[in-house]
């Protein structure tokens, strides 16, 4: 989505010093093979598989996983513990809270009318486009080769379904699924999705209860 090309892969040197930061040398490695830019900041804990790449001024908290061929765009914010599946593509200025699940080959977009040039013809340019993110809240989880077009919000533990394309803000809580992606129910924090109860919700992992109050889910006081 970027037109501006990657930075050379580092070598092993420079990709130490970038996983440098917060991170000692107990951390895990980050793969030889991975393209981690020296002014990314990689967590402590976190491992960054195969082939993977993160891009200049991105930010990736602590014990997270980046899997094998994902992209982390330049600028990019990542919470602490969260998951990007392999081949995940994070593009810039995408926001992902704490406990973020990105599952595989899904796709954080950046450009709403995109094109490959000008109305005149010619090539675009960095110049020529100000992209927008997507912001994910936290304990989010986003399946497999779903698609969230930016600009969008996916709100806090709210679950998108696998080969679902996000066009609109998601609330709190919210499961939704489909082309384009609507609300087909409720989940709570184990992501199972709640079973109604009288007025109320009840999630069959944990028993915690929940209420809708004015279009939002609320967890229910004891």
């Amino acid at each position: 989505m970027d037109p501006r090309p990657a930075t050379s892969p580092p070598d092993d040197a420079t990709a130490a010093t970038a996983a440098a930061g917060r991170r000692s040398p107990e951390d895990p490695p980050v793969a030889a093979s991975a393209d981690v830019d020296a002014r990314a900041v990689i967590g402590r804990g976190t491992r960054v598989w195969h082939l993977a790449q993160i891009r200049e001024g991105a930010r990736v908290g602590d014990d997270c996983i980046i899997g094998r061929g994902a992209y982390v765009g330049a600028g990019v914010v990542v919470g602490d513990r969260c998951k990007i599946q392999n081949d995940a593509l994070v593009y810039e200025p995408a926001e992902l809270g704490d406990g973020v699940f990105v599952g595989p080959a899904v796709v954080l977009t950046n450009d709403r009318t995109p094109r490959a040039v000008t109305p005149d013809g010619a090539l675009k340019s960095a110049s020529d486009w100000s992209p927008v993110g997507v912001r994910v809240g936290d304990g989010a989880s986003l399946g497999a080769r779903a698609v969230c077009v930016a600009p969008v919000s996916i709100g806090r533990w709210a679950m998108v379904a696998a080969g679902a394309v996000v066009t609109r803000d998601v609330a709190d809580h919210s499961l939704v699924a489909g082309v384009p992606a609507r609300h087909v129910g409720w989940v709570g924090r184990a992501g199972a999705p709640l079973a109604a109860d009288g007025d109320s919700f009840i999630c069959p992992v944990t028993g915690t209860r929940y209420r809708v109050v004015d279009g939002a889910l609320q967890e229910e006081r004891r």
